[in-house]
C-alpha cells in the first residue's frame, strides 16, 4: 500500500499472473482521504501492451475506486519472468462535482500554487503453472515410492507370520482332552464294528457246517 496527501494505492506492485499467448489481468484500488474530489490518470512505460479501466476518472471525498490493469497476451515469457514495465498514478484536486469529463490534460502539469501527487508502481509477474516439485531419486535412480508388488509381498509376508504363529501356538488342555476322548471313541466304534463282524462270520460257518 502507498499512501500520499490525497489518496492511498492498494496494492503497492502490479501482481499479474503470466502465461504465454493468454491475456491476464489485476486490479489496484484507489482511496481518496480527503474531502474534496480528486482527479487522477493512469499512464505507463508500455501503452500497446497494457489496457487500464479506467485509465482517468474523478475519486469522490472519503470513497474508493477499482481500476483494472490487463496484459495482452505476450508470444513469450521475459527471462526469469522479470519485467521492466511500470504505471505511473498521478493526482490532483478538482473542483467540486466535477466528473471525467472535466478532466484535462492541463490538470497534471505542476505548478508552484499546485500539488500534483505521483506514485510509481512496477509490475511483477507470477508464473501461472509453477512446475510441480520433483520427488528426488535414489541412488539406482529409482522414486522411493512403494510399489504394488512391493506392498502384496509384505502383506503375503505378514499372513504367513501369523500363520505360523497360530500353529506354533501351544494348545489349551481342553483341547487336548477332547482330542484325546474323540481318539478312543474312534478307536472303541473299531472295535465293536469288527467283533459284530467276526461273530455274524461264525454264525453263517457254523450254519454251513450242519448243513452239510
Amino acid at each position: 500500500m502507498i499512501s500520499g496527501g490525497l489518496l492511498k494505492i492498494h496494492p503497492s506492485e502490479l501482481k499479474l499472473p503470466f502465461e504465454v499467448k493468454r491475456q491476464s489481468s489485476c486490479c489496484m484500488q484507489l482511496t481518496n482521504k480527503t474531502d474534496n474530489y480528486v482527479a487522477f490518470k493512469v499512464k505507463t512505460t508500455s501503452p500497446k501492451k497494457y489496457s487500464v479501466r479506467p485509465n482517468m476518472g474523478i475519486v469522490q471525498p472519503r470513497s474508493a475506486i477499482t481500476i483494472t490493469v490487463t496484459m495482452q497476451a505476450q508470444k513469450e515469457a521475459p527471462p526469469d519472468y522479470q519485467s521492466k514495465d511500470k504505471f505511473l498514478i498521478q493526482s490532483v484536486i478538482a473542483n467540486d462535482g466535477a466528473t471525467t469529463k472535466d478532466i484535462t490534460a492541463e490538470m497534471f502539469n505542476k505548478a508552484p500554487d499546485k500539488v500534483v501527487e505521483e506514485f510509481k508502481l512496477r509490475v511483477v509477474y507470477i508464473p501461472a503453472n509453477p512446475p510441480s516439485p520433483v520427488p528426488e531419486e535414489s541412488e539406482e535412480g529409482i522414486s522411493p515410492r512403494p510399489s504394488m508388488l512391493e506392498n502384496k509381498t509384505q502383506s503375503s509376508t505378514l499372513f504367513d507370520a501369523v500363520s505360523r504363529s497360530l500353529e506354533e501356538a501351544p494348545r489349551d488342555e481342553s483341547e487336548e482332552e477332547l482330542l484325546r476322548q474323540e481318539r478312543r471313541k474312534n478307536r472303541s466304534g473299531f472295535s465293536v464294528t469288527f467283533v459284530t463282524i467276526v461273530a455274524l462270520l461264525g454264525i453263517i460257518i457254523g450254519f454251513l457246517i450242519k448243513k452239510t
